[in-house]
């Protein structure tokens, strides 16, 4: 059924997918998470990462840092489409994260 307000429709995702998402994230891509803390989220010192949520905008993670654990929320750069452009998208923002953090040590 379409949106009785065109433009507007949901950011989330089903909810079994967000939650597929996240989980394969945490259990298979921790390191992916610490990378987009650091680079898009500017919590250089964090230690460990994990997203708690997850929608067609952005994603949240919450970050370990030296005072106790910090939430940051990170937009995409477009309004993700499907489970299949939130993995595209996720796997280049981690290559594009580690090319930040590279740069960020020679600096």
């Amino acid at each position: 059924m379409p949106s009785p307000f065109p433009g507007m429709e949901s950011a989330a995702f089903p909810p079994e997918t967000e939650r597929s998402l996240i989980e394969h994230m945490n259990e298979f891509y921790a390191d992916a998470n610490l990378r987009y803390v650091k680079a898009y989220g500017h919590l250089w010192q964090a230690t460990e990462a994990r997203m708690v949520a997850l929608d067609k905008a952005g994603m949240e993670l919450e970050a370990t840092v030296s005072d106790g654990a910090r939430r940051v929320r990170i937009p995409f750069d477009h309004r993700l489409q499907d489970e299949g452009d939130a993995q595209q998208t996720l796997v280049e923002m981690s290559f594009k994260a580690r090319d930040i953090l590279a740069q960020q040590a020679h600096s």
